[in-house]
């Protein structure tokens, strides 16, 4: 137990450590604030017209459409359309019509709109008498949110193994790895000791993370945390393998670097472009499209897929940790040779 406290000591003092366990959590807070953001008036019509230029009725009838802005002279009024951070279409009365001006670095749709503004002002009896029926605004960031929010999490499941690795190669390059050979401690010890470091920490990760965002049933949230607990199990015996071919810290992050772009790339790629197939089965040889796919279909309440999620889980646990004790009994027997 005092060995693990050790191990756990050690680890915090690595800044590197630090960062990894709390970047997704800011990041999961982030996300949670923007989703309760409307953005619906970024898309907003803007119009600005001169003061006692229009009548009361064609003021009222632009209201309808978007937000008026009254200026006092047309220098003030040129300026704000000229203004590159708005959209502002600028209306004068033009006889018994309108005339509108845009400054032409808008989006293509204000500048259609400008350009028919004028002729459905005329038409607008005829078009009053028709019937509209207005639809719900569709939410911009729902689906992108749970995107982020499960690549987050597969980020922060995976962070165990940077923190393996790190205690790994720091022990090497401070020596403490020789004093570790002379103890009277087993291999599987050794291995399980190790292991517990990155596990704890990329557990603690992965659920603060979900719990900044996710509000899951009971059930749900117990099988969210069965994929944390299988994801940081994996983690943790990558740290172990990154640690032991690494032989100074710039390769072990270089290491950890290309490990997490291949844990995010890969689930990611294949859910955007709804691979399947055997190319569906071979991003499944990558640990964290299990994990992926188990947080999308928790987050939309399908549960009939989490089953075979958790199977593939709990093969790679077997496989990577067999065959992590398989190395290390091979160098242990070719050292003493």
């Amino acid at each position: 137990m005092r060995g693990l406290f050790y191990q756990i000591k050690s680890v915090w003092k690595d800044k590197l450590c630090i960062v990894s366990f709390f970047l997704p959590i800011v990041v999961a807070c982030a996300l949670h604030f923007i989703g309760g953001i409307d953005l619906s008036s970024v898309a907003e019509f803007q119009f600005g017209v001169l003061k006692h230029d229009l009548s009361t009725q064609t003021a009222s009838w632009l209201e309808r459409y978007g937000s008026v802005s009254v200026y006092e002279t047309q220098e003030e009024l040129i300026t704000a359309i000229n203004d590159p951070s708005t959209y502002m279409i600028g209306v004068m009365a033009d006889g018994d019509t309108i005339q509108t001006m845009v400054s032409g670095d808008e989006l293509d749709l204000f500048r259609r709109t400008a350009d028919t503004l004028p002729a459905l002002y005329k038409g607008r009896e005829s078009t009053g008498q028709i019937s509209i029926t207005v639809l719900e605004r569709p939410d911009m960031m729902e689906g992108l949110q749970n995107i982020f929010i499960a690549i987050t999490l597969v980020v922060a499941m995976f962070m165990g193994c940077t923190f393996n690795a790190m205690n790994i190669i720091s022990e090497k390059e401070n020596g403490v790895e020789l004093l570790n050979q002379t103890l009277p401690m087993t291999q599987s010890e050794y291995v399980m000791q190790k292991i517990f470091v990155g596990f704890i920490g990329g557990c603690l990760s992965a659920v603060l993370t979900a719990c900044c965002y996710f509000r899951l049933p009971v059930w749900n949230a117990l099988l969210m945390f069965a994929l944390i607990i299988l994801s940081a199990f994996i983690a943790a015996l990558i740290g172990l393998f990154i640690g032991k071919l690494s032989e100074s810290l710039m390769v072990g992050v270089v290491y950890i670097k290309i490990i997490m772009i291949i844990f995010m790339a890969v689930p990611l790629v294949s859910y955007l472009l709804a691979a399947g197939g055997l190319i569906s089965v071979l991003c499944y040889l990558v640990p964290s499209s299990a994990s992926f796919e188990g947080i999308m279909n928790l987050a939309v309440n399908n549960n009939s897929m989490i089953a075979k999620d958790m199977l593939i889980l709990a093969a790679h646990c077997v496989i990577w940790f067999l065959l992590y004790l398989s190395i290390s009994k091979w160098q242990k027997k070719h050292m003493w040779r």
